[in-house]
């Protein structure tokens, strides 16, 4: 294991890499606004790299150099093209710094120890993982039909994918707990196996062996979707957001399905 480097990590500005830019809120899926309300097309105009969803959930988004790729109910990641639509995703142009390597360690570790030397609780950054992972547990939602349910009624809508000695790419957000709402606090993350085989949005994982990778944004770029009418009039004070995003990002449990 080597020592560190996170504390020489600075915004870069160059290319606006200090620029961390957004597409929509989780908050307004809790409700149910799935509508797409930007494209890919338009989204890689303000990044290379980033995660999100699709129209309805339509699985989940991992964009790599410039490429995005989307995992749904088989668990394996094809291309999307640039008129693929959106309610969410983040988005950024990558200039990521090295910070150390570390192995045979389980997710809730890795993240406490990335946050730990970042020293960057109340930062945006973005964090990449290259390695093989040991084990990794990914899930995708179930593309829904408008009407759409809201975030919390698709919580047993899940495929889920577990893959073992898989080679392969965690891309991640960290928000501030500040800002949860607009993003979910803490970490966010999306994988993708070297072969495309297997990815979706993170539940849990050990990494065998890997470099880490981070990115500081001092700028966020907020872009909501004031031209869809049911966002504009939605009354988000009966919304149990904190909540709903909370139980979103983790693996649905027994009680949660019944």
């Amino acid at each position: 294991m080597t020592q560190s480097h996170a504390s020489n990590i600075k915004p870069i500005t160059e290319r606006d890499a200090n620029v961390l830019y957004q597409h929509g809120t989780l908050a307004q899926l809790v409700p149910g606004l799935l509508e797409g309300t930007t494209t890919i097309g338009e989204l890689l105009t303000h990044g290379d790299t980033g995660i999100g969803t699709g129209e309805g959930l339509d699985g989940e988004l991992i964009i790599l150099d410039g490429v995005a790729y989307k995992v749904g109910q088989s668990g394996k990641a094809e291309i999307v093209p640039d008129d693929f639509t959106l309610p969410f995703a983040s988005v950024h142009r990558a200039a990521f710094q090295y910070q150390c390597e570390r192995s045979d360690i389980g997710l809730e570790e890795l993240n406490k120890k990335i946050v730990a030397a970042n020293g960057r609780a109340n930062t945006f950054f973005s964090v990449i993982v290259r390695g093989t992972f040991s084990f990794i547990k990914t899930r995708a939602v179930i593309k829904q039909q408008a009407p759409y349910p809201t975030l919390e009624q698709v919580a047993d809508q899940q495929a889920m994918f577990l893959g073992h000695d898989v080679r392969g790419t965690m891309l991640g957000y960290f928000s501030p707990l500040m800002f949860n709402g607009a993003a979910v606090a803490g970490f966010h993350e999306h994988f993708l196996s070297d072969d495309h085989s297997i990815g979706g949005h993170v539940l849990d994982a050990v990494l065998e062996r890997g470099e880490i990778l981070s990115q500081v944004f001092d700028t966020l770029v907020q872009h909501l979707p004031v031209d869809d009418p049911d966002y504009r009039s939605h009354d988000f004070s009966n919304d149990p957001i904190a909540a709903a995003l909370a139980k979103a990002e983790r693996e649905p449990r027994r009680e949660d399905v019944n």
